[in-house]
């Protein structure tokens, strides 16, 4: 087994329509066989935690899964690595996440190169 840090996306949905959109990038660490099982491991932890609402002083937010959109393997863990979570935001959600769904294309075809030994 090997370690990764994943990036995921979310974004993130309020019921108040009157601000720009905001995208939450998360670093999660994964333990994956190699690359092609590391990035649907993250994909499948994104989707998962990926609907969470919290509710407060009448408004309705939520966490919507957009993608992986980086993996890197680690050969090492190193003490005092940083991990992240991030708000971003973004003038234009929609080219937001067409370039993280974009990023989440290459990373599988990537990873299944990989695995089938055709990269």
């Amino acid at each position: 087994m090997q370690w990764y840090l994943a990036k995921l996306v979310y974004r993130i949905a309020c019921d108040k329509r009157d601000h720009p959109a905001e995208f939450d990038e998360q670093i999660r660490l994964i333990e994956a066989e190699d690359d092609l099982h590391a990035f649907q491991k993250a994909r499948l932890i994104g989707e998962k935690e990926g609907e969470i609402e919290m509710h407060g002083i009448g408004t309705v937010i939520a966490w919507k899964f957009v993608d992986v959109c980086e993996l890197h393997k680690l050969d090492r863990l190193i003490d005092g690595a940083e991990m992240y979570s991030q708000i971003r935001i973004q003038e234009n959600a929609d080219a937001y996440i067409r370039d993280t769904r974009k990023k989440a294309l290459f990373l599988f075809d990537h990873a299944v190169d990989r695995f089938t030994g055709t990269y």
